[in-house]
């Protein structure tokens, strides 16, 4: 078996190749720029508007793992060429590929695609995948943590200095990015359980874990216990608006993370955890969150 994987140079995707190494399952990976060897991997020089690149990516692939997508654009156009063209012409390749499965990695933010621009595209690619008559799965993971992640560095950093601002009060459902590459690689070789079938994973804690508790989980993790104030939406605007100022385009705080920060329910549905048969998390959060701390540090991230 062979499969084919979008973005596995970024965090999920370095987590998804580390998974199949251990599995000894061949990946043939897009890549942008040249990469150095890796066990198992077949690098694939190109991106998702490149149809050549895509072409010899699912040549004679048995499945495509499609994890590349936008999280943060400038416009709306930015979200709509990374997560809706791209994940449309990879979709035709496929098909004409003859490519028998296709597992599309989306958000939970998908869920409610009128509160972000991101959102919206998100599941505007969802809808692609859906009516493309391959047999498909679509997986949205909540908040994703874990070595090699830098979306939620700054959150460590805060919660190291004693201080860690969060949304207005909410709950959100979390997971490791190891427990997601399983799942990922999991889904594979299909079946009538999980083909048509969209799934909402997470750690295995019921109803998620509210603000504050993650963020006091956080500062457990670095050793320490933050102040932790919620913020309104419109104090999250106005950060957003001075992250931009300060940062430009590498802004991490934009006005379109804030439409579904400001949201208080990101908690997985239960009635679309994956069957237990097939995938359970294995990461107890509290030993994730140290571990990623552990490994931040050891790195120079902290």
């Amino acid at each position: 078996m062979t499969i084919a994987v979008t973005g596995a140079t970024g965090f999920v995707g370095h987590a998804l190749l580390e998974e199949a190494a251990r599995e000894n399952l061949p990946v043939r990976a897009l890549t942008r720029s040249k990469q150095p060897p890796a066990p198992g991997v077949e690098w694939v020089r190109g991106h998702l508007g490149d149809r050549t690149a895509l072409a010899e990516l699912v040549d004679g692939a048995e499945a495509v793992i499609h994890v590349a997508g936008v999280v943060n654009a400038p416009d709306p156009h930015g979200f709509h060429l990374g997560n809706v063209e791209g994940t449309m012409k990879l979709v035709e390749q496929a098909l004409a590929e003859g490519v028998p499965r296709f597992v599309f990695v989306s958000s939970l933010a998908a869920r409610e695609p009128q509160l972000s621009r991101y959102g919206e595209s998100k599941r505007h690619a969802e809808k692609l995948v859906m009516a493309s008559g391959l047999d498909w799965s679509i997986v949205r993971p909540p908040a994703i943590y874990g070595p090699h992640d830098r979306e939620m560095l700054d959150m460590f950093k805060a919660a190291r200095w004693g201080v860690l601002p969060m949304p207005p009060p909410g709950r959100t459902s979390l997971i490791h990015v190891r427990d997601l590459a399983r799942l990922l690689l999991a889904l594979v070789p299909g079946g009538e359980e999980v083909t048509h079938k969209v799934f909402e994973p997470d750690d295995g804690r019921d109803e998620g874990w509210s603000h504050r508790e993650l963020a006091r989980t956080i500062g457990w993790a670095v050793g320490r216990r933050p102040w932790v104030p919620h913020l309104s939406k419109p104090a999250l605007e106005r950060m957003a608006r001075l992250d931009k100022a300060l940062r430009g385009r590498k802004a991490k705080l934009t006005l379109d993370r804030v439409g579904y920060m400001a949201h208080p329910d990101w908690v997985s549905s239960p009635k679309l955890h994956p069957p237990a048969d097939l995938w359970e998390a294995q990461v107890p959060t509290r030993e994730g969150m140290k571990a990623t701390a552990a490994w931040y540090r050891k790195h120079g991230w902290l």
